[in-house]
């Protein structure tokens, strides 16, 4: 029985808070880690793929589409997918109760400051770059009592300032500029270098 590494463990909570999915072809016995990215973060899912390498059969793969909403464009992303694997299973009991994915009730245990920096890489940005040192995650696809109790472990478990801010259908989790240090001091070091661009940088 494969086994995931305690590293491996937090960056699969940070990317299925982001645009990681779950798959399963086995009525939920085995699970199959994806995870895609545009073009502009394609070292970024190298990264990722270096870190599940042990999971996988095949290495990231190039792909186009076309964008219903802009079907004058073609998009070129890349993307990976592990081996079905038993250990996944809890993970996706867990992520994926229902039809559309959840934020585990165990996410308080399980939110570590590895954990946020790739769920950052993943769905996070600054708020207004070259403005302010504000951050914001965008949570939009999870319901608002997912989003409020992400929102309350960042508050309580790491003493960031939340506050949660309404974006069409959805709800968004933004880090005041007070919260500054502690979030840079929380993440910043795993946060790989091709990304780093997402974090805010002091300004005069």
């Amino acid at each position: 029985m494969t086994k995931l590494t305690k590293l491996q463990h937090e960056i699969l909570v940070g990317v299925l808070l982001g645009d990681a999915s779950l798959q399963t072809e086995s009525n939920g016995r085995t699970y199959r880690l994806r995870i895609s990215q545009s073009e502009q973060h394609k070292d970024y899912l190298f990264h990722l793929y270096e870190k599940f390498k042990n999971l996988t059969d095949s290495p990231p793969v190039q792909y186009q589409f076309v964008d219903l909403r802009n079907p004058g464009k073609t998009y070129t992303r890349w993307s990976f997918s592990t081996t079905q694997h038993n250990c996944f299973r809890f993970y996706g009991q867990q992520f994926y109760g229902g039809k559309k994915k959840k934020v585990p009730k165990l996410i308080q245990r399980w939110l570590t400051g590895t954990a946020i920096a790739y769920w950052y890489m993943d769905d996070g940005a600054q708020k207004w770059k070259g403005k302010s040192l504000a951050m914001r995650f965008c949570t939009d696809n999870f319901t608002k009592s997912d989003v409020q109790l992400l929102a309350n472990v960042l508050k309580q478990k790491f003493q960031l300032k939340t506050s949660l801010q309404k974006q069409r259908d959805g709800w968004r989790i933004y880090i005041s500029s007070y919260s500054y240090q502690i979030i840079k001091d929380l993440i910043f070091d795993d946060v790989e270098l091709s990304m780093r661009y997402k974090f805010p940088q002091r300004f005069n």
